[in-house]
Order: structure tokens, then C-alpha cells, then sequence
């Protein structure tokens, strides 16, 4: 039970989920662009740099307008010039959340983000380059209203913790009839033996009244 209870904490503490960005910032407030990108074996080492890319409503391109690797942040776009900070995996070169934040946002934020991450897999005899990308479409309105993205986000986060709750309920039952069965089989080996002394006992006496 306790090595069930060990195992569901660390997958609440340091598994990763890779939840969509929202997608509607509110102009002149702070919004946090979303950018997730799971490892499929968590235990393989690995280090990564992230690329942002920006494409607004009309143009035909996307550009350069971010970079994060491991001497900090560098923002390539002067458009977004001290307004974007780093939102993702802290103190690791092996980043899996590469979000962003934006402040001050403003209508011409409007468009398709993209985010690259550049991973390197460190295997024991080899390396593997893998390159993955996330797309975010970013609307901006005057006035906050609750995102599709938002609802499904937080509607997940409940059923996964209800999934957990009724796995580690279902593990500590399994447990609980385990032990209490081998229990059971300790007591019946038990009074099997005790049976079998008492008997073994009787026996000898009975040998003994014989002889008298």
C-alpha cells in the first residue's frame, strides 16, 4: 500500500501532461502561451532548446521571434522587446514545458504562434536528435470570456484525479485481501501443525500406558 501511495505522489508531482494552450488573451493583461511536449521514455536523459515563431493575421510567414537555451532566454523579435518572459521547465536542461509569457498584450498579438523543441537523447552508447512542434492560434478581445481550452483543461485535471483516487483504492483492496489471505493460510498452517503435536503427543502417551 505504501509503495502504491509513493508511486501515485510522484506521478502528481513530476509526471507530465500535455494540456493545449488557451487560446484567448484578454489586450492589455499578461497571457501565458502554452507549449508542452511529453518524453515518451522519462527515464532516457535528455537536454533541449526551445525556438518561438510568430505569424500575425495577414501576413503570409512566420518569424523568429524567440529562443531559450542553456545560457537563459533571447528575444529575436524587436516587437516583443521586454515583454516576453520564460514560463517554462525550471533549473533542467530537459525541458518539456517550453511555455512563454506575453505582457501587455495587445491586438496585433493576434495569430499563430509555433514552438520547436530541439531534444537530444542520451542513450548509453548513442544520441538521438528529435525535433517537436506545438501550435498555438492566439485571438485577442477586449473582454475575458472562459475558453473551450480552458473548460477541457480543468475538466481533465478532475477526472485524472479521480482516476488516481479510484486506482489507489482499488490497489489498496487488492492488497488488503492479499494479506489477509495469506493470513488466513498462516492460521489453518498453524493450527495444522498444533494438531498434529497434540496428536503426535497423544500417541506417545498412549505408548507409555501400554507398557505399564
Amino acid at each position: 500500500i505504501f509503495a502504491a501511495a509513493i508511486f501515485l505522489m510522484s506521478l502528481s508531482h513530476g509526471a507530465c501532461a500535455e494540456v493545449d494552450s488557451d487560446t484567448e488573451a484578454v489586450a492589455g493583461k499578461g497571457f501565458k502561451l502554452g507549449c508542452i511536449s511529453c518524453k515518451m521514455r522519462p527515464e532516457v536523459e535528455a537536454s533541449a532548446t526551445v525556438d518561438w515563431y510568430f505569424k500575425a493575421k495577414g501576413e503570409a510567414d512566420f518569424a523568429h521571434i524567440y529562443n531559450y537555451d542553456e545560457e537563459g532566454q533571447h528575444v529575436v523579435d524587436e516587437r516583443f522587446e521586454d515583454r516576453v518572459d520564460w514560463s517554462g521547465s525550471k533549473q533542467s536542461q530537459d525541458i518539456q514545458d517550453a511555455s512563454i509569457y506575453l505582457f501587455n498584450v495587445t491586438f496585433n498579438d493576434s495569430g499563430t504562434y509555433r514552438c520547436f523543441f530541439h531534444r537530444l537523447l542520451t542513450y548509453e552508447f548513442y544520441e538521438y536528435q528529435t525535433v517537436v512542434s506545438k501550435v498555438v492560434h492566439l485571438t485577442v478581445v477586449a473582454k475575458a470570456t472562459r475558453g473551450t481550452a480552458s473548460i477541457v483543461s480543468e475538466v481533465m485535471m478532475y477526472v485524472s484525479i479521480i482516476g488516481l483516487q479510484a486506482w489507489l483504492y482499488i490497489e489498496m483492496v487488492y492488497c488488503y485481501r492479499k494479506i489477509s489471505a495469506a493470513g488466513e493460510e498462516a492460521l489453518r498452517e498453524s493450527a495444522n501443525a498444533e494438531y498434529l503435536a497434540i496428536a503426535s503427543e497423544s500417541k506417545d502417551n498412549c505408548g507409555v500406558q501400554v507398557a505399564e
